[in-house]
């Protein structure tokens, strides 16, 4: 193959290199198990570098897939339901997924429907964040579900970032303003002391003799 993927031909090795020396290119085999082997004509250091830029791009863009775990009683009180699913909220809210597992003791474990219905209930608190990805099952004594956001990992983070930047921002313009009264307040002061001043000298009983 030509530099640009243009079929040459099959040709003698010799002949191959020949053609690269003339180019000023190099003879690459990349197809070492084809019948007859495939070569191209490249710039092989131009073709490694474009390689590494583009792994590294992937590996920028790829997402760690992280599933976190929330574990509930099926008689669990509404205080501590509460505390669990903002738990929940905040591990969707940043793009990862959930697990939920429902753990059972003693007779709890012949009511699974105990525990189907705390899993519906949660996964509706949640709808609008994140969707069932792993419906209800029964595992042993734990029964387990699975969550998935509806925003990817990088999408959460971009608003994350967003968020920090705008409270950042927030918090600069508030520090602006606080200085800027202040700076106020000193100005102010001298004029004050000055006409406190001018009232006791005209309050000095030589002067009113």
């Amino acid at each position: 193959m030509g530099p640009n993927g243009e079929t040459v031909g099959i040709v003698p090795t010799d002949q191959a290199l020949k053609l690269a020396q003339e180019a000023d290119l190099d003879l690459v085999e990349i197809a070492p198990m084809g019948k007859p082997p495939v070569c191209k004509l490249m710039d092989y250091g131009k073709f490694k570098y474009e390689n590494a830029q583009k792994a590294r791009e992937a590996r920028r863009n790829q997402t760690n897939v992280i599933i976190k775990e929330m574990k509930l009683r099926p008689k669990i009180d509404a205080h501590d339901y509460e505390t669990k699913k903002g738990h929940v909220v905040r591990f969707l809210k940043a793009g990862d997924k959930v697990k939920i597992t429902i753990m059972f003791r003693g007779r709890e474990q012949h009511r699974p429907e105990l525990g189907y219905r705390l899993l519906q209930k949660l996964a509706e608190d949640v709808q609008e964040l994140g969707f069932v990805e792993s419906n209800p099952k029964q595992d042993g004594r734990n029964m387990t579900m699975v969550i998935g956001p509806h925003k990817k990992k990088a999408e959460a983070k971009a608003e994350v970032k967003a968020a920090k930047e705008e409270r950042r921002a927030e918090r600069e313009a508030e520090a602006a303003l606080d200085a800027a009264a202040q700076a106020e307040r000193v100005a102010q002061k001298p004029a004050a002391q000055k006409k406190e001043r001018g009232r006791s000298e005209n309050l000095d009983p030589e002067i009113d003799a």
